[in-house]
Order: structure tokens, then sequence, then C-alpha cells
């Protein structure tokens, strides 16, 4: 078990708590948490416990979306062939689903071109390019990509396609030459919200589109998809994307279109409760997987399935490729467990630098991510493709690995990504000397205590304040996600009222309550089976960190206690 460290955020001026706990008739612990999430007055907390279509901003505050309209429409008119150029993510498929459906709507000759991850690599390529060209594609709209493509919309332009750049990812320093660049990121772009996903942006680019119609209203329809884009791709959930997660997570819960049912039945759930986190945990992998194993375009064509016996096909598949996906995964990561207990110096390599021939490219990330979970240190997975060494990398909090991989740009053939995860690729004699880099870069910059994982807590609380009350009003906080986490608790000094048992695979599960109150609540503490032993010898009461969720057994709905750490009282 890896100890961590607990930070109780600062308590707020006791003055403007009991203030907005009174205007809205609330516990002061909700209303502390409120004020954090920078909801101050009782207006503020209408708007964020209702998010309205009406407050999105104008899509044609975003740079260049004039024009990207105009040449659209002109594209529809002339019966012009279109082409929508996706990603091979969750993100780029919803776009590209996205965009299709509503060109296809208004009447527009319309493909869609989604690059192979294996073969072709991230975004738009000269290869695909060519492809575009051989079928007489006058328009190109990349969707989620796009934004430093510079050579190869110049390749583009020189083959008479214009290009819409319809992105959300940070550009290098030169734009690229596109008929028109959307991009909320864009240097001088004045749009007030800079942190859509890619169908985000898209769904902007159909808004506008639609206004110029008489038909603004037209892509509502499209918001489950930007909901699921959304909450997979790690988007803050504040400003409007709260709004189109929370609206689009309604239209996925009550009328969801049949790729998106197919795809939440498959998974053995059903439409109705679904949260944010359950599209991010048990959606978006299966989405994910046909991408990471083969033709992405699988997905969208679930996306776009109009009845649901061809829904419940292409959602076969996708359970397929996830079922094999995950198989590789537990291959990959037991050898690179064996890998690090036998052959990695721990105490030397902060970082974990591996490298394997056969490790299949497409669950290389996924794995580097378990093993910051399990060893909680910067981790690089490498895997051989056409003689190079390729991989990703993923870090820690308080580590930017994209920093740290500039400080070995010149071992590197090269590298991208942001502060958490990158992708890279390296000569393979050169392993060996970046390792030794790396992880000099790390001994400079991170202390110990980084290397300690730490757990912030939003706010002590006694079980007894736990109320149906105080639940539902915590419900309405949702969608939970980057920018607005589930909040954290503490509560100290709880009793357990049951033997602790080690349910599924090492998770922790029995029931507290605590001293003063009279309710006693189920709690489960994922991966944290290795304290039964320390509760049961000691038999003390203990200190718990926790988020509350709702759960339904037998048709009934209760709260249950998700613990995320536990300290036995000595």
């Amino acid at each position: 078990m890896i100890k961590k460290r607990w930070k109780l955020k600062e308590p707020f001026e006791k003055q403007s708590v009991l203030a907005l706990a009174d205007s809205l008739n609330i516990s002061n612990v909700l209303a502390e948490i409120l004020l954090r999430r920078n909801v101050s007055t009782f207006f503020e907390a209408k708007s964020f416990f209702r998010p309205d279509i009406e407050s999105l901003h104008d899509p044609y505050l975003m740079d260049g979306m004039e024009k990207a309209c105009t040449r659209v429409i002109s594209a529809i008119t002339s019966n012009e062939k279109i082409c929508i150029y996706g990603d091979y993510d969750v993100d780029g498929t919803c776009s590209a689903a996205l965009m299709y459906l509503f060109l296809k709507e208004l009447g527009a000759d319309v493909m869609i071109y989604i690059p192979n991850r294996i073969t072709e690599g991230y975004g738009i390529s000269s290869q695909s390019i060519d492809v575009i060209h051989g079928n007489n594609v006058g328009l190109m709209i990349s969707v989620d990509c796009g934004i430093t493509a510079v050579e190869e919309v110049a390749y583009a332009n020189s083959l008479m396609i214009d290009t819409i750049v319809c992105d959300h990812h940070k550009p290098k320093e030169k734009i690229p030459d596109a008929y028109a660049v959307l991009d909320p990121l864009k240097p001088g772009d004045k749009y007030p919200f800079k942190y859509l996903s890619g169908a985000g942006v898209a769904f902007k680019l159909a808004r506008a589109v639609a206004s110029k119609i008489g038909r603004m209203d037209m892509p509502l329809k499209y918001l489950d998809l930007v909901a699921l884009a959304g909450a997979a791709d790690i988007v803050p959930l504040v400003d409007e994307n709260r709004i189109l997660v929370r609206k689009g997570l309604e239209l996925i819960n009550s009328n969801p279109r049949p790729g998106i049912k197919a795809l939440i039945q498959s998974a053995r759930m059903e439409p109705g409760n679904l949260t944010a986190g359950q599209l991010v945990f048990t959606i978006a992998p299966r989405i994910n997987a046909v991408g990471r194993l083969g033709d992405a375009s699988r997905a969208v064509d679930l996306f776009i399935s109009e009845n649901e016996e061809e829904a419940k096909k292409h959602a076969q598949v996708l359970e397929s490729e996830n079922y094999k996906r995950r198989k590789i995964d537990e291959i990959t990561f037991s050898e690179a467990m064996s890998y690090v207990e036998t052959k990695h110096d721990l105490e030397r390599h902060m970082a974990l630098v591996l490298h394997n021939d056969e490790w299949h490219p497409g669950v290389i990330g996924i794995v580097a991510s378990r093993l910051v979970e399990k060893f909680y240190r910067p981790a690089v997975m490498l895997t051989t493709i056409d003689g190079v060494a390729k991989g990703s990398a993923r870090s820690i909090t308080g580590f930017n690995i994209y920093k740290a991989l500039e400080a070995c740009e010149d071992l590197l053939l090269q590298f991208g990504g942001h502060e958490a995860a990158a992708g890279l690729a390296i000569e393979i004699d050169k392993i060996d000397e970046f390792r030794e880099r790396l992880n000099g870069v790390i001994r400079e910059t991170i202390s110990k205590d980084d290397t300690v994982p730490e757990i912030t807590i939003d706010s002590k609380i006694h079980l007894s304040e736990i109320t149906p009350k105080f639940l539902r009003i915590l419900e309405q906080f949702a969608p939970f996600g980057p920018g607005n986490m589930r909040p954290v608790f503490l509560a100290e000094n709880v009793d357990l009222m049951s033997t602790p048992r080690i349910v599924g695979t090492n998770h922790l599960s029995f029931y507290v309550k605590q001293n003063g109150g009279d309710k006693v609540f189920d709690s489960i503490g994922f991966n944290l089976g290795g304290y039964a032993p320390e509760i049961i010898s000691s038999r003390a009461p203990i200190d718990i960190v926790f988020t509350i969720e709702k759960v339904v057994k037998e048709d009934k709905t209760y709260p249950q206690i998700r613990l995320k750490d536990l300290k036995v009282k000595k």
C-alpha cells in the first residue's frame, strides 16, 4: 500500500459561508464547497444548479467562424464533396459523427476519414490527403485535430482542397494556412471559454451554420455526442462544458440515439441514471478499443447507426475489441511488472522507462498509467515500430513530463503532449541514455514529498450530516470531473459496525457509524484491501477520507461511502 498525504483545504471566511448557507437554505459544508467553486450568491448558485442552453456563448465570437460557415454553406449548396477528418479516440470519433450527421441532415455530400492509429498515427497526414483527393473532395473539415498540421494543410491547398481546422489543442508557433481555423486556444482568439472538447468546437460550428438558416437549435440533438466526448477527453467541467455535458447526459439518459443505447446495453447497463464517471470508465474504453486495436471508424459507424438492430451489431464489435484490449492490457502489465521487479533499480531510477519489441502500441499508454498508479512515479512505455522505439509517457501530480521530454529533446526523434501525458519516438540505441537523462531531470525537480500522493480534502464532516436533503443537493453538483470534482470529505473517529471483508479484486468493504450519530453507512474502498489486517487486529476507530455516491440495489437507492484512504487511530 502506498501511503498518502492528507491535505485539508483552508476554511473559507465564516461569514461568507453562513451568508450563502442561509440564502440557499443548505448546510455550511455544502455552502463552503460551493464557494470553492466560485459560487457565492443565490443567482450564481441558480446558474450552477440549473445550467441553461441559453447561457452558451455566441459561436460567432470564435475567430474564423463567419468565414468557416460561409464556406460550409457554399459546399452544401454547390453539392461539393466534403470530408470530415477525425481522430481515433472518443472525442475524435464523436466529433466526426456529429459533423457528418449534421451535414447529412442539411443535404451535403459528405464522407468521413479516420486515420489508423498504428499505420498512420495521430492527425492529418499526406498519405490520408492523397486518399481524400482521390475521392474528389473540395472541402476538408478536421475535427479534434489539425492545429499543428502546417505542412499537411499546405499539401491539401496544393491539391485545391480547402481545409477548415476545428480543433481544441494548443497550437505551435505556426498556424496552418487553412481556409479557416477554429480553435479557442489560437493566439488572439477572443472566444470567452478556452477549454472546449473537440466535439465542443464542432458543435459550435454546427450551431453557427444552423443559425445562418434560422435553425440554431437544430444541432442540440447531438449533445449526447458532445457529452460523451467532453467526459472522456477529461476537459474541465466548468462554464460551457458543464452545460454541454449536463444537457448531453440528460439526452443520453432520456432518449439515447441507437448507437449509444446499444453501447450502454452491451456494457450491461441501462440509460436512466448514468453519470459522467460511468461514461469515462465504462463506455469510453469500449469506443477507444477499436481505435487502439485497428480501425476507429467502426465507432463512428456505431454512432451514425439509424436503427437498433444495426447499432447492436456495431456495439458487439466494440465489446469484442474491448475484451481483446483488456487481455492484451493484462499480459503487457504483467510483463512490465516483472521487468520492474527483476531489473529496475527503484532506488536509483525514479522514472520507469521500459521497452519491449513485442508490446502492442495501442495499449502501452494504458499500461503506463497503471504503472504510475502502482508505483507513483513517472512511467514511459516503449515498443518497436518500423525499427524505432515509440511509446507513451505518463506522470505524477506536480511533475511536468512534457518539460522533462524537452530537456531530452536532442535524444528524441519526436515528442508531443502536455504536463500529465505525452507521446515520443526515439532510436532504440538511445533508450539507456534517455533513461539516465530523464532520471537526472527528475532528481533536480522532484522533492521527496512529491513522491507521496496527496489527497486534497474539501471539508470535515460528521456522518450524521449526510441527510436525504444533503444528498439531493450534492447530486445537483454533477456532472463531476476536472474543475468540478466530486467533493472529498474527512470523518474522524469512525467505528466499524461489521468485520471488514475483501470483495472482488482487493476491495475493502464494511459498515461504519460515527460517535454521536445513529446512521450506519455501507462503505467500500477500491484497492484498499491491504488495510484489512491492520483494521481487524487493532479494533480501534478509524479516520476516513471519502466521496459519497448513489448505489441502486433491488430498485432502492441509497448513499455509499467510497473510501479514498483511511488511518487507524493509535
